[in-house]
């Protein structure tokens, strides 16, 4: 490459967010109107500290989990404090970050058209949309919070789910200060909108807000406060059944109008949360619905199992920050270095292990393309091949646990986690496999598409290479193998604290032997010295991955539980690495506060339209009407994933799986579908999306830090590894138990 990038300045963790903003916050146009430029300063420096006091919210979500596991595990002493704990710190996490995300343009959008506009027409679509959706809906929202906080207050009310029956009250405050933020927030957003129109559509938004400001007030008056307008109570009556539509035809035009607004580009969150407030108050009444709102926000911000999803991010921000993959990567090319197509298989045995430590795809398809493709490059390696294998093996970490969208689709489909992440396991590993035979085959029938390292690029090595490689790669088998064991407690009882000895021995027992090895060199054997960067570049990580996933998989921790272990477990290994620093921890907490809060907010917004949606009844309609099309199960499970592949162009994961898959959930229960073979059915469909141009990020993540490949010579090799993807679903589809044999072995059925 002409230029490499620098790593540590290089902002790897945002493929889910549309439009993050780069400017420092208060920083304005110098031409924007004096008191706009004074209002939209001084509202994102507010909303800077917001986030920047938020994001330590996640040390005592972390913190409170690694105390409960220790104190449970080895001293026997369960807290009655940790659980509540983390989920409120979590829950109150996300709500008072959403205005700093919006301030940081980080709230999801389905931007593919929105991004095509003009600065002018989107500035238009925006200005409308946060008069007529945002700013109605958050201040319903904080009012009602709000109302529903206070009374928490006033009678101390404490949780019935927990022994310790912490009271409600403080955690249920972020909802009001949330929506208070959002629409402070919102104001400065809305002078931005204004600042980017054209004079004829500014003079009309100075002459329309007086009137919009009117019409705002006296709805929130008639709503909340009848009494005081002599309107009869409009909303709640007249609006109410309107037009004599039945509720489950609203419930249908609820869903046809949510697609339409969604693809306009406003962020997906506050769409939804006001189209939930329209068609709730048309179907069954205003008050009701935005009781509802809150309920749900309150239930997802008490939710423990999602306290999960900013710790596995939290994790693997870490993970990359202590630099484990490059080193790993370097090691695993020198050590097939006389193998054709090394640096296929080094790219996919890479990225299968940073997979299960980052998650994110964005990360996973840069640091790739910065590691392999200049080797490639300079080795003569086929540009499209190795696009392909770069882009397929980044998103691995979609499927492979502990997956991001499968903490988020448990709850969702109503299945455990854990049986999601068991279910997981082998299609991730087959797919790598596929991936990786595919690549090698390519190389045996054309040596052209993937030469053998030049000599000089070849590490020195005895004689015994083979007996070398045998070695080092059976005990470090070996070594997860007992680490495995210790975890779910097959070393149990040998003797005290066997479980961990056993394991700690026999890795003192192969840095002792390589040790001597390489003092005494018998028969001119000895280690290369790749082998120790190849050990620590895969050891950390993988033993770190294997333990906060082998404790959940094995019931020694819950998902939330073995997320802060795997979380705190990074933060030690960027401490041993000398990769520390406060700058760079504080990075790590308000990059993975940007990720929670478009994530976690779009939970909350969507359980409110679906329960809005499930009020209507209109989900019994839609299960009446596709079961009438008297088509086999197989054929209906057909339609759905096709529709599921064809929506994972324009959207990304989480709108599909918080929005799609609730409302085609009573058909699969109907149908009597195994959710949990669904589940992965629809994960390996939407990393089949990654690789289908032309809308894929991977493509221009990779485009982005190899600006030589040309984007159509990135587009085949995507391809070439979608129809190996495609494959692979249709193995999942044909024989389930590729997905369901291993959590039937571990938990039953």
């Amino acid at each position: 490459m002409a230029q490499d990038p620098e790593m540590e300045k290089l902002d790897i963790t945002d493929e889910l967010i549309a439009e993050r903003r780069s400017e420092v916050p208060g920083e304005t146009p110098e031409d924007m109107h004096p008191l706009s430029r004074k209002i939209v300063g001084n509202i994102d420096v507010f909303s800077n500290w917001i986030g920047k006091i938020t994001c330590f919210m996640l040390l005592p979500v972390m913190f409170s989990m690694v105390y409960e596991v220790v104190a449970r595990k080895l001293f026997i002493a369960p807290t009655d404090w940790a659980y509540d704990t983390s989920r409120m710190f979590a829950g109150a996490m996300f709500m008072m970050g959403a205005g700093y995300a919006l301030m940081r343009g980080v709230h999801i959008r389905a931007d593919f058209l929105f991004r095509t506009w003009t600065p002018v027409n989107q500035a238009r679509v925006d200005t409308v949309l946060y008069l007529l959706f945002y700013f109605p809906a958050m201040l319903f929202f904080f009012w009602i919070s709000a109302e529903y906080t206070y009374k928490s207050w006033i009678t101390w009310e404490r949780s019935m789910d927990t022994a310790l029956m912490a009271p409600l009250a403080p955690a249920r405050t972020a909802m009001p200060l949330g929506a208070l933020f959002l629409l402070v927030q919102g104001i400065a957003e809305l002078l931005r909108c204004r600042y980017q129109l054209d004079d004829r559509w500014r003079n009309w938004l100075d002459k329309f807000l007086p009137l919009y400001l009117i019409v705002i007030v006296a709805i929130f008056l008639e709503t909340f406060f009848p009494n005081l307008l002599p309107l009869g109570n409009v909303l709640e009556t007249g609006f109410k059944g309107a037009f004599g539509i039945s509720a489950t035809m609203i419930g249908a035009v609820m869903i046809a109008v949510m697609l339409a607004a969604i693809f306009v580009g406003f962020p997906i969150s506050f769409t939804l949360i006001f189209l939930g407030f329209v068609f709730g108050a048309w179907g069954f009444g205003g008050k009701m619905v935005f009781y509802l709102q809150t309920l749900q926000f309150n239930s997802v911000m008490l939710e423990q199992t999602l306290a999960a999803v900013p710790l596995f991010v939290f994790m693997g921000i870490l993970m990359e920050q202590a630099g484990l993959m490059e080193r790993l990567f370097t090691s695993v090319q020198l050590m097939l270095s006389r193998t054709r197509g090394a640096l296929y298989l080094a790219v996919l045995f890479v990225s299968t292990i940073f997979a299960a430590a980052t998650g994110i795809v964005g990360a996973s398809v840069t640091i790739l393309g910065i590691m392999a493709a200049k080797t490639m490059n300079r080795s003569g390696y086929n540009v499209r091949l190795a696009a392909g294998t770069i882009t397929a093996g980044g998103t691995l970490g979609i499927l492979i646990p502990p997956s991001i969208m499968l903490v988020v689709m448990g709850p969702v489909l109503e299945v455990p986690v854990i049986d999601l992440f068991a279910a997981a396991i082998i299609p991730g590993i087959m797919l790598a496999t596929l991936y990786a035979g595919y690549a090698m085959v390519r190389c045996w029938l054309d040596p052209s598409l993937g030469p053998i390292l030049s000599p000089e690029e070849q590490p020195e090595t005895s004689k015994y290479y083979w007996l070398e490689s045998l070695l080092v790669i059976g005990s470090i088998l070996m070594f997860f193998t007992l680490m495995v064991m210790g975890v779910s407690g097959s070393l149990q009882g040998l003797f005290p604290l066997s479980s961990l000895i056993i394991p700690s021995g026999w890795a003192a027992f192969m840095l002792g032997t390589s040790k001597w090895v390489e003092k005494n060199r018998p028969a001119g054997f000895f280690f290369s010295d790749l082998w120790y960067e190849f050990f620590m570049g895969l050891v950390p990580p993988a033993a770190l991955v294997a333990f906060a996933l082998g404790s959940i998989l094995f019931g020694w921790a819950t998902p939330t539980e073995g997320a802060a272990c795997g979380a705190f477990g990074a933060l030690l290994l960027t401490i041993l690495y000398g990769r520390f620093t406060i700058d760079g921890l504080y990075q790590a907490l308000i990059k993975t506060l940007e990720i929670s809060v478009l994530i976690m907010f779009l939970v909350a917004a969507s359980n409110f339209f679906g329960s809005v949606f499930s009020r209507l009844g209109t989900p019994t309609l839609l299960t009446e009407f596709l079961l009438s099309w008297d088509m086999s199960t197989t054929m209906i499970l057909i339609i759905i994933m096709g529709m599921i592949f064809l929506l994972g162009w324009p959207l990304e994961w989480v709108p599909i799986v918080l929005i799609i898959i609730p409302i085609l959930i009573p058909v699969l229960i109907e149908l009597d579908v195994n959710l949990i073979w669904f589940g992965i059915l629809v994960a390996v469909n939407l990393q089949t999306a990654w690789l289908s141009p032309p809308v894929a990020l991977s493509a221009y993540f990779l485009k982005g830090v190899v600006p030589e490949w040309d984007l159509k010579d990135i587009y085949i090799g995507m391809m070439q590894f979608m129809v190996i993807q495609l494959i692979g679903l249709i193995l999942i589809f044909s024989f389930p138990q590729i997905a369901l044999w291993l959590p039937t072995l571990l938990y039953g059925n």
